[in-house]
């Protein structure tokens, strides 16, 4: 399964089972105002973010994602989910998780109309395949947001040939419900709630027993990529596409304080329970490469000399955890305070 979520995550075209690394550049970020807050679903808020000249933002994809820097100060990716045709705004949808790193959470409750935010220019790793003409989307709550920009272009386009398949826990909990039942989308999406309940799971078994000529999208938690993993393996590898919000936290060690050294300067670095190594770099005015942040990209790549480590990423093989480390994600595997890793920095 690891085979499939690296050759379809940071492929490329035409070749796409070339694995590529991403461009070491960090992105350009520029000043938006919050122009619109709006609850979309039980804690689920919608963003439009404008340019406070009014000028048109730069062009965007179908699929693409923006960096924001929350008012806590970490910087969290966003899928965009307005249509790539209109760059009078940007538009974001973000879930209140209680349970994650704080970002969400600082977007919700500190985030209102008429804020300034750094945003970063748009970045695609989920690109619609340029010769493909049918499409599968399959998106998980809040996994919705790239599907529904990439439907809006496809509409835009004049393509019909797409279907959406959304699973969500029960119709409250349900973004972009008026858009998705709307005329122009209606025929399109099939809406799938579980109640929370395993045995109340949708069976996808029926829709990729057959392969077809269409590419698969895929954006949700891992559960959900997971079955649509299990279930497409026998189809083409190039035609299975995921967008990872990252790696499930849930199935790791609670997060404590460690160090970390930098061997080149020797520098000592407290990284608390609260910030990732790469937050912690740059609270001490280090520039570090990164680009997902969740661990799915690779850019945040770094040398490992000592120190063990919980590896939480979803890049590296076996072969490369004793030697590399991914600071957006991975932390020191000791629980005492003390516990250092020495990078290649």
């Amino acid at each position: 399964m690891s085979r499939i979520f690296k050759e379809t995550r940071i492929s490329t075209y035409p070749n796409p089972d070339k694995e590529v690394a991403t461009p070491a550049t960090e992105p350009d970020f520029i000043k938006l105002q919050v122009a619109q807050k709006q609850c979309l679903a039980g804690g689920i808020y919608l963003f439009e973010l404008r340019h406070p000249d009014g000028i048109e933002l730069p062009a965007f994809t179908a699929g693409a994602h923006v960096t924001v820097e929350v008012p806590s100060g970490v910087r969290r990716n966003y899928s965009l989910c307005s249509n790539p045709a209109d760059k009078n705004f940007y538009q974001i949808a973000v879930k209140r998780d209680a349970g994650g790193r704080g970002g969400s959470i600082s977007m919700a409750d500190d985030v209102h109309a008429g804020d300034l935010l750094a945003v970063s220019v748009p970045r695609n790793n989920f690109e619609l395949h340029p010769r493909a003409t049918h499409f599968l989307f399959v998106a998980g709550g809040i996994g919705i947001t790239p599907m529904l920009s990439m439907m809006r272009h496809l509409k835009t386009q004049g393509n019909d040939n797409f279907k959406l398949i959304y699973c969500t826990r029960d119709a409250a909990s349900t973004a972009f419900m008026d858009a998705l039942s709307s005329p122009e989308f209606a025929p399109h999406v099939q809406l799938h709630h579980d109640n929370g309940d395993i045995n109340q799971a949708f069976d996808f078994w029926p829709i990729f027993e057959s392969p077809s000529n269409a590419h698969v999208y895929c954006c949700g938690p891992r559960s959900l990529m997971d079955a649509v993993a299990d279930m497409s393996g026998h189809w083409s590898p190039s035609a299975i596409h995921f967008e990872s919000f990252g790696v499930d936290a849930s199935i790791y060690s609670a997060n404590t304080a460690f160090t970390v050294q930098l061997h080149k300067s020797g520098e000592v670095i407290a990284v608390s329970a609260e910030q990732s190594i790469l937050e912690a770099l740059r609270a001490s005015g280090h520039q570090v490469t990164s680009s997902c942040e969740s661990g799915t990209c690779g850019s945040c790549r770094t040398g490992l000399l000592a120190g063990e480590v919980e590896h939480r990423d979803m890049v590296l093989g076996d072969h490369e955890k004793t030697s590399n480390i991914m600071l957006c994600v991975s932390r020191a595997k000791s629980p005492e305070p003390s516990a250092e890793l020495v990078l290649d920095l």
